[in-house]
């Protein structure tokens, strides 16, 4: 993550007052920057391009050089001010310039605990937008027969965040599927987990499949997918639960039941966090009190603390995941196929559960907010929700409001 910070200084201020000036704000800032003063050279390139504006007077500078900046960059302005010598006055005049020009723009100013807040948001959100250009994500077979509401505009989601869709057919994993060899060790390492010898002689082909599944990967050149993982059952006779969990931890975004706008929202989560979240299914919720029960068979293997195999909760058969995550802050996340509506909720992780008639990676979560709530009883965005370690709502605001 990089910050870099530019300058908008007037010829009719003192110098050396305004350097001290300087100097003294710059004490107040807790990000690590580099400081480009009035070379805008390289305006564009880090993460986040900031523009100081050290005085008043400064508009006209500004309207002669932004031009330019908008050659070197399509993002918004982002004017930082200290309120001192009319910085904030001169930041107003050009934030108004930008809006009747139809270009975005926002003034950070306050006392420097929200400054620092605010950049840090600012920057992990223009962080995640450069990452996410140009990421291919793999529809493997069409969305589960029951996601009826769950799809996506590929024009929209390319426009919106530079991300394509590669349409993948399932016989091609199936035909995959048959090339791979036993992996022994890796079979060896996960049998030693099966509590039962039903779970340990689904354990080959659930190694199978992981392998398979990351060839395809590779030959599409992917950053992430999602599978019909239901149509595998009765051909296979297993799951994809453990391919996804390890493939998850492994950094390639993959998601359950061919849900696309899941799979968006864990792309985004992953961009913003570094892990893709787990894919749910909120199984209960309570409207008053805002606690909600959420679980699925499978969750990435780098979010939990332990795990264990189970069988797959809906089949009975092949292995399903029980993954005990970490108590504490999480966010829930969902964004839609278009990216025209989004949902954000901070929360927190009260406990793990294991209970045998629902999916098999089960948390208790209660909302910040009980009155949103609602939200899933009332206008929900698809069944699946994801839910992301630590307080992340205002970075996920941030990128999808830009």
């Amino acid at each position: 993550m990089s910050i870099s910070i530019y300058t908008l200084t007037s010829e009719l201020h003192d110098a050396v007052t305004i350097n001290e000036a300087t100097k003294n704000f710059f004490g107040t800032l807790e990000f690590e920057f580099d400081f480009k003063d009035s070379d805008y050279t390289t305006y564009g390139e880090a993460d986040l391009s900031l523009i100081y504006v050290r005085t008043g007077g400064t508009e006209g500078v500004f309207k002669k050089i932004q031009p330019q900046l908008m050659t070197q960059s399509s993002r918004p302005f982002y004017l930082l001010t200290s309120g001192e010598s009319n910085s904030l006055a001169a930041s107003m005049e050009i934030l108004s310039y930008l809006r009747q020009n139809n270009l975005k723009g926002e003034i950070i100013h306050g006392d420097a605990s929200y400054i620092n807040t605010r950049v840090n948001e600012l920057a992990k959100m223009e962080s995640a937008r450069k990452k996410l250009v140009g990421m291919r994500l793999g529809v493997i077979g069409k969305p589960s027969d029951w996601l009826i509401s769950s799809m996506a505009s590929p024009v929209a989601v390319k426009n919106k965040l530079g991300i394509e869709f590669v349409d993948i057919t399932i016989e091609e994993v199936l035909a995959t599927y048959e090339t791979i060899g036993e992996a022994s060790q890796d079979c060896a390492e996960l049998a030693e987990k099966a509590p039962s010898q039903e779970i340990k002689d689904a354990v080959p082909g659930a190694v199978r499949l992981y392998f398979a599944l990351k060839e395809i990967v590779k030959r599409y050149n992917l950053n992430g997918f999602t599978i019909r993982c239901f149509d595998l059952l009765s051909v296979l006779h297993n799951t994809s639960c453990y391919a996804l969990a390890r493939l998850n931890a492994e950094g390639i975004v993959a998601g359950c039941e061919g849900d696309v706008p899941t799979l968006l929202s864990m792309l985004i989560s992953q961009a913003v966090t570094g892990v893709s979240g787990f894919q749910a299914n909120p199984s209960r919720i309570n409207p008053k009190s805002g606690e909600m029960l959420v679980a699925h068979c499978t969750i990435p293997l780098n979010m939990v603390q332990r795990y264990e195999l189970d069988t797959h909760f809906e089949s009975g058969i092949g292995i399903g995941i029980r993954g005990y995550m970490a108590k504490g802050p999480v966010t829930i996340f969902k964004v839609s196929g278009d990216l025209s509506r989004h949902f954000t909720a901070e929360a927190s992780l009260q406990q793990c559960q294991a209970e045998p008639n629902l999916c098999r990676t089960q948390q208790v979560i209660q909302l910040a907010n009980p009155e949103q709530a609602n939200y899933f009883l009332t206008n929900p965005i698809g069944n699946h929700h994801v839910i992301v370690p630590g307080h992340v709502a205002s970075v996920f605001e941030a990128l999808l409001n830009s």
